[in-house]
């Protein structure tokens, strides 16, 4: 991995440093048709760049602007699953830092462990569990995130009649979904929301000191919670409803 040559390929590409990234989760890419003046560099395209092989992560960088603000988005991610190792899985981060980006949002698709919230909610990372274990610890760590940045972003979520949960990430290996057996002991500790990736990002964004943000779209419930058999497919087709109303809410952030 030249971490070096995919870093100076996007730099040439665009034209100028933006002030925020965005990391986009599954099925979650509409938000790109947001940006103004778009420039898309496809991962393949970069020297020794890791290529997704999951569906619904597109792989691309889009540069481009929101409310004039120069911003940059990674369509696509990796994840520990594929093979891939934490610095790779991170790439996208290290380079977002290396561009001088401050700000990151992280997003992802994820099930649901609270039965009373909604398929569609979206839910504010206030802290994570790591249930990988690639970290040695699977204890709840806090974000410590700012009182008046999350009212600002209530406040945001209110207007576009966004359910605006805040909650605990638990970050699973996949790529089999968790099992009920699993979810219980997750709840149990404090879970509220599960997924695949979205930890390894955060940690490394609070490595570099940027100010990072991560939302959940809840897309199913977990297993166990209901009778339904869980698929990738669902959760596409459940994260392309939030699409839209979730670039607006991005947007707002922004």
């Amino acid at each position: 991995m030249n971490f070096d040559k995919m870093n100076s390929y996007i730099i040439n590409k665009i034209p100028e440093k933006p002030v925020g990234g965005i990391i986009l989760g599954s099925g979650l890419g509409g938000f790109i048709n947001t940006i103004k003046d778009k420039l898309v560099i496809p991962y393949s395209e970069i020297p020794n760049y890791p290529v997704s092989s999951v569906s619904g992560h597109s792989g691309d960088w889009v540069f481009g602007y929101i409310n004039n603000k120069p911003i940059i988005c990674s369509s696509g991610r990796f994840h520990i699953y594929e093979g891939y190792s934490i610095d790779e899985v991170t790439i996208p981060v290290s380079i977002m830092n290396s561009l001088g980006c401050k700000q990151l949002i992280i997003t992802n698709s994820s099930g649901c462990l609270e039965k009373d919230w909604s398929i569609g909610d979206i839910m504010l990372i206030k802290g994570y569990m790591d249930y990988t274990f690639n970290f040695g610890r699977n204890n709840i760590v806090s974000l410590n995130i700012d009182k008046a940045k999350t009212d600002k972003m209530l406040f945001y979520a209110n207007k576009l009649n966004i359910n605006l949960r805040e909650g605990i990430y638990t970050w699973t290996l996949g790529p089999s979904y968790e099992t009920p057996a699993e979810i219980v002991d997750i709840y149990n500790k404090g879970g509220n929301a599960v997924g695949m990736s979205t930890v390894p990002e955060i940690i490394k964004s609070i490595d570099y000191g940027l100010d990072v943000i991560g939302l959940c779209s809840l897309t199913n419930y977990a297993a166990g919670m209901n009778s339904k058999e869980l698929s990738h497919e669902d959760v596409l087709i459940e994260s392309s409803k939030i699409n839209s109303v979730l670039s607006e809410f991005l947007c707002k952030i922004i």
